[in-house]
């Protein structure tokens, strides 16, 4: 456990390495390349960085951003396009489910120069298939102006019993600060991403030491820790109910985090892959990261990792050309500004000397470099659960439909249906 975590953070540090620059020469025929990624919140900047690297190695490149705003599902569009002998050359792993899926298509990436820079690659028997997009990081973020006005410390937010009694203070003092919710959470069918994904790892990692699967193992077996879900349970409700109604039940991406960029939500559930929306609006006011409440006892941390990871397709008509796309990442000043400085992204690789100018990523790299940090466990579920089964309960949870004690009945159920 804490190797893992030295690397993440070394990584996260970025430190120790001299800049390398300059891309290697495309070895393909300059046949154009496809990429399908999952970020719509970088796909301006990564469209544009797109047509800076066709200028420069000369390989056209498509890319297509599916998921969050967009209302679809990256998963699914990738077996539409498997079945249709569409591929694309890049695309997006989150870990071992979407491996197991996807691995008789998946190259080996084990020689690439790249691997030397970075700890947090994906790798499975060995061998490494998957090239970290970033270092990612969430908690509950939050409008650090806000909670001073509401005389809320931000460092006293570490059991559920805090959050309780901080919400309801905020709550009672919207007008005067300006609030239309306390929390900015969206939990629409369309945003399953944030419930059954993001919120869901609270129940599995929040309070454990890094890399600890004992709770992700028992679930898989069908044990449930009724005390451990009887709390979860508590917070989802907490979250719910100080949350927007509209934006929680139809809001998309842009809504949830655009209330809290306004200064209209004092909490935001999203991680620092928000830095550019912030940017866009203007957000002047302080922002970092409290930890999660989703436990009566005290969480000190933030969850943090490598959140997803690029992929090439070993049938791909051009693999020199894509492995080139993903080196000139690491490798080239264009690639590196595109990564830090447009996309926002706290970069996976320790050659990379720029650092995001983002507030709360820069709050995920004080977590670290505080060694207060939490797995990200969520990927060692499927899609299919995450999204078809424990999607519609946090759904029907939010609608109003299913109380609390619905809702941890509906979830053990799942569980259980894992034996």
């Amino acid at each position: 456990m804490k190797r893992a975590l030295t690397v993440l953070l070394l990584v996260v540090m970025a430190a120790g390495f001299c800049f390398a620059g300059g891309g290697q020469e495309a070895g393909g025929d300059n046949t154009p390349i496809t990429m399908m990624q999952n970020k719509p919140e970088i796909d301006a900047a990564l469209q544009a960085y797109g047509k800076i690297w066709t200028a420069a190695s000369g390989t056209p490149i498509t890319i297509k951003s599916v998921g969050g705003s967009t209302g679809a599902d990256l998963g699914q569009q990738l077996r539409s396009d498997y079945a249709a002998g569409e591929m694309p050359d890049i695309f997006i792993i989150a870990g071992v489910e979407d491996y197991k899926e996807w691995e008789s298509v998946i190259l080996d990436l084990s020689s690439e120069a790249w691997v030397d820079k970075t700890s947090v690659a994906f790798k499975q028997n060995g061998k490494v298939y998957g090239f970290p997009v970033a270092v990612e990081g969430w908690g509950m973020a939050y409008n650090a102006d806000v909670l001073a006005k509401a005389g809320v410390n931000p460092a006293s937010l570490t059991t559920l019993g805090a959050y309780k009694a901080a919400f309801a203070k905020i709550d009672s003092m919207k007008a005067e600060l300006g609030l239309d919710s306390v929390v900015s959470m969206a939990a629409s069918a369309d945003m399953g991403w944030v419930t059954a994904h993001h919120n869901f790892n609270s129940l599995l990692s929040n309070g454990l030491p890094y890399g600890d699967l004992s709770v992700v193992n028992d679930l898989l077996a069908g044990k449930v820790d009724a005390k451990r879900l009887s709390d979860y349970a508590e917070w989802v409700e907490l979250l719910f109910t100080y949350a927007d109604k509209t934006i929680l039940t139809t809001g998309n991406y842009d809504s949830q985090v655009g209330a809290f960029a306004t200064g209209k939500a004092a909490f935001l559930h999203q991680g620092n892959w928000t830095d550019p929306n912030m940017a866009a609006a203007n957000a002047t006011f302080d922002m970092a990261f409290a930890p999660h409440g989703s436990m009566s006892t005290p969480t000190d941390g933030i969850f943090v990792a490598a959140p997803s990871f690029y992929v090439i397709n070993k049938d791909s008509k051009n693999i020199e050309a894509a492995k080139q796309f993903l080196n000139d990442l690491v490798f080239t000043d264009a690639g590196n500004n595109y990564m830090v400085n447009e996309a926002g992204m706290i970069p996976a690789y320790s050659n990379v000397t720029l650092n995001p100018a983002g507030k709360l990523s820069k709050s995920v790299q004080e977590w670290a470099a505080a060694g207060k940090v939490f797995s990200w466990s969520q990927y060692y579920f499927t899609g299919d659960f995450r999204d078809q089964t424990l999607a519609p309960i946090y759904n029907q949870f939010a609608n109003g439909s299913i109380d609390r004690a619905q809702f941890v009945s509906y979830m053990t159920e799942a569980f259980e249906g894992l034996k």
